[in-house]
């Protein structure tokens, strides 16, 4: 459209350029030519904006489906691959989890270790029996006690219920008599937890 609006200019103008007044009626021809050939270009120009705008809305509507359609088929291809991708990131979460729990109970079954180890190694230093100790101890007791009764001597009785049954024996004091015995507490050597 540019190049007929060029054509038109140079037949207008010529190969000297403007035609030098001496044609007043030639002029004023070439001017309403120019201006008729200008109003067509401008109306074609009307008419293929009004073309492109009737071709864009009827292909509009087909395109913009066409792309719903496009999108809808990438999201479900998106929501696919971050599903298996959200499933080996969970196996891989739980593994490391799994390996952290295993540290943290390595670590605390030698922590325990070490703090037993450090709590009776205190507890041998202030004297007191440990638990292999005293089962050697009870198990001595026991023998002593079948050794007495093999010889044919019974184990010695406890004091304090001998006490009471001479106490009952004597009838001229009674409970309410009795004024009760103020006894010292020796102090206990500390126990270590």
């Amino acid at each position: 459209m540019a190049a007929k609006f060029k054509k038109t200019a140079k037949k207008t103008t010529g190969k000297g350029g403007a035609k030098r007044g001496a044609d007043k009626p030639g002029a004023q021809e070439q001017a309403e030519r120019l201006s008729k050939t200008l109003s067509e270009s401008a109306q074609q120009i009307w008419l293929a904006g009004v073309g492109a705008f009737g071709r864009a809305q009827a292909e509009g509507t087909k395109l913009f489906e066409g792309l719903v359609k496009e999108g809808l088929n990438l999201e479900q291809t998106a929501r696919k691959f971050t599903g298996g991708q959200a499933g080996a990131l969970r196996d891989a979460v739980e593994s490391k989890v799994g390996q952290a729990r295993e540290r943290a109970s390595d670590t605390w079954d030698r922590l325990e270790k070490v703090f037993e180890e450090r709590v009776q190694r205190a507890l041998v230093k202030l004297g007191v029996p440990g638990r292999d100790d005293l089962n050697e101890l009870s198990e001595r007791v026991e023998n002593l006690t079948r050794e007495l009764r093999r010889q044919g001597g019974a184990p010695a009785a406890r004091k304090a219920p001998a006490k009471k049954a001479a106490a009952e024996a004597k009838p001229g004091k009674t409970a309410a008599a009795k004024k009760p015995r103020k006894s010292i507490a020796k102090p206990k050597p500390p126990v270590a937890p």
